[in-house]
């Protein structure tokens, strides 16, 4: 999801407390601030030696320990509040992937995509997934793409096993 799609779902929904899905059925916890925004340029080198360059939106949520225990979410209306002064501050690219930041004692810190969101009695569920890595330079480097073929090679009845 881009960051105008993620800013104009929280337009649709300033009435709503505002939660995040970090794993299935996992939520931050509601003691979480927004602490930070960064407007990452990123320039990389493969390792076929291709170059790429982008940009991305990463939100910083951190659970406050003075707060455990604390039962409302961050509603909706302040945290749109609290991009739009960052926005005027420093210009959001808004085609840029947003990514969420988040980590606690049971998950590790990691750049969280945002795949979708729900809608749950008064509530607005972002939903996260960690994106695993992939090599941009599969054919260069010689890495064969998996295969339908390959993967039901093996199937029962086929003769292989």
């Amino acid at each position: 999801m881009n960051t105008s799609e993620f800013i104009s779902i929280l337009e649709e929904h300033q009435d709503k407390s505002l939660l995040f899905e970090y794993a299935p059925g996992m939520l931050v916890g509601a003691n979480y601030h927004i602490t930070e925004v960064k407007h990452i340029s990123i320039d990389s080198v493969d390792c076929g030696a291709g170059t790429d360059s982008w940009k991305e939106t990463i939100i910083q949520l951190w659970e406050s320990p003075s707060e455990l225990g604390k039962r409302d979410y961050l509603n909706t209306y302040k945290a749109l509040g609290i991009l739009r002064k960052v926005g005027k501050m420093k210009a959001y690219e808004m085609d840029a992937p947003v990514k969420i930041e988040y980590g606690n004692a049971m998950f590790h810190t990691a750049h969280l995509h945002v795949t979708g969101f729900t809608i749950n009695e008064g509530q607005l569920i972002i939903k996260l997934a960690v994106q695993p890595t992939d090599c941009k330079a599969k054919e260069t480097c010689g890495v064969p793409e998996p295969s339908a073929v390959a993967a039901n090679s093996c199937a029962p009845g086929s003769g292989c096993c």
